[in-house]
């Protein structure tokens, strides 16, 4: 949790709003996905957020859903994930790793072993789309000890009450949706975003990171001020599906992470 800490408040302390990019592993196989990783951070990225790809990825839209269909027609496990992981540390990747998996798969692997593996190999911390805090005490339980940061959702539906509830059990961050639904690019934010992310902050002691549909840099200078990190996946994901090679998607990952972090500052 400490490097996930120290990035969120190295961006403050630069008078930024921190950016977590999402790659999906084994996207678009997973020999690229440690240079991917590496291009993100290099431009930019303060916190790296790695999909494991399932097989019903119920809260993601059609581009993380088509990410995660061909990570695992590449056979990509949640063991090829922590070895990826592994990889990225020892190619001096530095920036907060954090696995957005969904529970089934988490459950099937044995939490106790999840953590510990996942500690092992430099991850941070888990985003579980499908866990809702008040039934996360085994994930959570097992988490703590080993360090590791629990990341939960916060909607714009939610009353107060809810809202004290999830952010109490959030470490690391608390992961606040500019909209319902699922994942994937949206042309503009809801104009009631920046009061949802204002009210969520009376409730929480832990960074606001915002994502679900967060896309392009305009959509990033608007939350300026009222997230302390902004969460971009699907754009990037489809940046780098339209890329014709390897080596036009780190160029494209590369140049969307420095478009979307100069407008964080």
């Amino acid at each position: 949790m400490s490097r996930i800490a120290d990035a969120f408040d190295a961006a403050a302390a630069r008078g930024e709003t921190a950016l977590v990019t999402y790659l999906t592993a084994g996207y678009p196989t997973p020999e690229e996905t440690v240079p991917l990783i590496r291009a993100a951070a290099d431009a930019g990225a303060d916190v790296i957020e790695l999909g494991v790809p399932f097989t019903d990825p119920m809260g993601d839209g059609p581009v993380i859903q088509e990410s995660s269909r061909v990570a695992l027609a590449h056979a990509t496990t949640i063991g090829t994930v922590l070895r990826l992981v592994t990889r990225a540390r020892q190619d001096g990747v530095e920036a907060p790793i954090v696995l957005m998996g969904y529970y089934n798969p988490f459950l099937q692997y044995g939490l106790a072993e999840l953590v510990k593996d996942a500690a092992g190999a430099g991850a941070d911390g888990f985003v579980v789309p499908d866990l809702p805090p008040h039934m996360a005490d085994d994930l959570c339980g097992h988490a703590e000890p080993a360090g590791l940061a629990t990341v939960f959702f916060a909607a714009p539906g939610s009353a107060d009450e809810r809202i004290r509830y999830t952010a109490r059990c959030s470490t690391g961050f608390l992961y606040c949706l500019a909209a319902e639904g699922v994942t994937g690019e949206r042309a503009a934010l809801d104009p009631r975003l920046t009061a949802f992310l204002d009210r969520v902050k009376a409730h929480s002691r832990v960074p606001l990171a915002v994502g679900f549909g967060i896309s392009t840099p305009a959509h990033v200078r608007a939350l300026r001020g009222h997230a302390d990190g902004v969460i971009v996946g699907s754009a990037l994901l489809r940046r780098i599906g339209a890329a014709p090679d390897a080596t036009a998607r780190i160029a494209a990952t590369r140049e969307l992470v420095a478009e979307l972090k100069e407008a964080t500052r």
